[in-house]
């Protein structure tokens, strides 16, 4: 009778510690959501049309460098620098996906961002390249000294001793030197988005919906996290906590916006950072067309649906606040910085409700921690 109820209590646990993970998801995936719809959705409809459509952009912007390297006029400028601002627009759609071969390129916290959008620009180590020749894109120091940024400062910014971003190009000692910094920015750009896109079309799609685990491997909580990451960082806090000084005691930094030389099309970026934001949350195609399996579909099933609706109050809130601010966030921040920290605040709102309650429903771990005090 001892033995057998030894032998019972031993086959128990032994069948406990088969069926448990110690990954801290819900490894059985028990809930019976289609999440194979729900990562096709995202994959096929939302990732994959915008990395397309981001490259797109990026090939557009290559031959208006090409062009205007072949015959340099403000003209050619001009449009150069449309191109630069189309594929910026379209950046904001991509920036959330540091998954597959993007997650490779760096362990950074910005993760591929790094090589894409980090601002303020150093604009010393620009000067400094175009004077020497003596850079290196892949450094972790250049981090801050390519992207669009990069290429802001070089197309719409006024360098030492020139009196038009024309003058970069033609009369400046250095001119030579910069129009091969803009050209190897501009491959950097080019390299690292075929690598991405096209790590999605051969074989990543694949693996990505397929990967329907509840474990912090799984494609669903790894997309999650980046979502999370994305909104709190990149939107939050990069586009518009860190300028108006949320972070810094009240210290306000109007040179930290983005696009700052350009400095008239900030508002619209963070709108489209926020759109992207919201209907990767709903499912929707980026074109707006259709929407399908999402995140928010998730939440519903779960009996989770006031939380679906809250974070969408929450986002239009947001969109609201921001819609009130000056189309240069730097000029917002010298002329009445009380409106930049209710966009902050409005913003903010929606992360407790996708960082906690939204990752606890969906019984997804964090795998980042923000220190700034939220």
């Amino acid at each position: 009778m001892k033995k057998n109820l030894i032998t019972l209590l031993f086959s128990v646990v032994l069948m406990y510690g088969c069926t448990s993970s110690d990954n801290g998801g819900n490894a059985d995936n028990n809930d019976n959501f289609d999440r194979s719809a729900l990562l096709s959705n995202y994959a096929d409809n939302i990732i994959l049309p915008s990395i397309a459509d981001f490259q797109a952009k990026v090939s557009a912007l290559d031959v208006a460098r090409g062009n205007f390297i072949n015959n340099i006029n403000q003209n050619n400028l001009d449009v150069l620098s449309n191109a630069w601002l189309e594929a910026y627009k379209a950046w904001q759609y991509v920036g959330i996906y540091n998954i597959g071969a993007a997650e490779s390129f760096t362990s950074n916290e910005n993760g591929f961002r790094t090589y894409f959008n980090i601002y303020p620009v150093s604009t010393a180590l620009i000067e400094s390249g175009a004077a020497n020749s003596n850079y290196n894109l892949n450094a972790d120091a250049y981090f801050s000294a390519q992207g669009f940024p990069a290429l802001d400062f070089l197309l719409n910014g006024i360098a030492d001793t020139d009196a038009s971003p024309l003058d970069k190009f033609t009369t400046n000692a250095n001119a030579t030197g910069y129009i091969q910094y803009m050209t190897d920015v501009q491959s950097q750009i080019n390299a690292r988005t075929s690598t991405i896109l096209n790590n999605w079309q051969d074989t990543f799609r694949d693996e990505f919906v397929s990967n329907t685990s509840s474990s912090a491997t799984g494609s669903i909580s790894k997309i999650v996290n980046d979502y999370i990451n994305y909104y709190e960082r990149a939107l939050r806090a990069n586009k518009i906590g860190t300028p108006a000084g949320n972070f810094s005691a009240g210290q306000t930094f109007p040179d930290k916006v983005e696009a700052y030389y350009k400095n008239d099309v900030s508002k619209e970026l963070a709108l489209l950072s926020l759109d992207a934001v919201q209907k990767f949350f709903n499912g929707q195609a980026i074109d707006g067309s259709s929407s399908s399996e999402s995140l928010a579909d998730y939440l519903v099933y779960l009996d989770n649906s006031t939380l679906k609706d809250d974070i969408n109050t929450k986002f239009n809130a947001a969109r609201q606040q921001i819609q009130t601010l000056n189309n240069s966030f730097s000029q917002q921040v010298i002329d009445d910085n009380t409106q930049m920290t209710l966009a902050y605040d409005a913003l903010q709102a929606a992360v407790i409700l996708l960082k906690v309650d939204m990752a606890s429903a969906l019984d997804i771990q964090i795998d980042f921690v923000d220190n700034d005090g939220d």
